[in-house]
């Protein structure tokens, strides 16, 4: 018998279907996600088990490294035009638009006013510095010095100051905390005090999600 001649297929699959998914995948997560800001040091929070998300928009958060410095960081840049504009009238700075532009695209800022105008002077690069502490006669963090002068005023607590004003720029904002797990107790009592000191009593602490164990779980009935 003549063998039969099995007709042979070509083996190349056509990959444009599988492109076009691909690409169109790609674009929507690029267009969806949210990117993570820049922070000025690792910080290292507590575990909870608490699993409410902190809101995308309208944040002011307050991060506390583990030696008790502070920074904050706005999410909205007019917000943080308005409230730069607000702190530097207070102290009767006066702020050039290069100056301004400055600060709007900080990701996070956390220095004495005293030090706004030769810190927002600097290159990017020497901003990151200067909030780490390396740069020379530029301290790093807000300061929260809940102690008073003779007349009763806590003039040094500065945390107050950019509180209140962002609050003013942002009657929708919410607060959220992010502090270390190391950080000293003295130091979250008196930014927690300084927050109900301007009447800012509810506030959200951004922690890591702990696990439990199915032994840990309690039933209610």
């Amino acid at each position: 018998m003549p063998r039969v001649k099995v007709k042979r297929k070509s083996t190349l699959i056509d990959m444009t279907a599988m492109s076009d998914v691909t690409v169109l995948l790609l674009t929507f997560f690029m267009l969806t996600s949210t990117f993570v800001q820049k922070e000025p040091v690792q910080v290292s929070t507590p575990d909870s088990v608490s699993e409410i998300k902190i809101p995308e928009t309208d944040i002011l958060q307050i991060l506390i490294d583990q030696d008790g410095k502070i920074y904050m960081s706005l999410d909205r840049p007019a917000d943080k035009e308005a409230v730069l504009g607000d702190v530097a009238a207070q102290y009767g700075i006066e702020l050039t638009n290069k100056d301004i532009q400055s600060f709007k695209v900080l990701p996070t800022f956390g220095f004495p006013i005293k030090d706004l105008k030769e810190f927002l002077a600097l290159q990017s690069h020497e901003q990151d510095k200067a909030l780490k502490g390396e740069v020379m006669g530029i301290a790093a963090g807000i300061p929260c010095d809940t102690t008073k002068n003779a007349e009763g005023i806590d003039d040094k607590n500065e945390v107050k100051m950019w509180v209140k004003s962002a609050r003013a720029a942002n009657s929708n904002l919410r607060i959220a905390i992010k502090a270390a797990a190391g950080t000293p107790y003295p130091i979250i009592r008196n930014l927690m005090t300084s927050l109900q000191d301007i009447r800012e009593n509810r506030y959200n602490l951004i922690t890591n999600l702990k696990k439990i164990s199915d032994e840990d779980r309690v039933v209610i009935k």
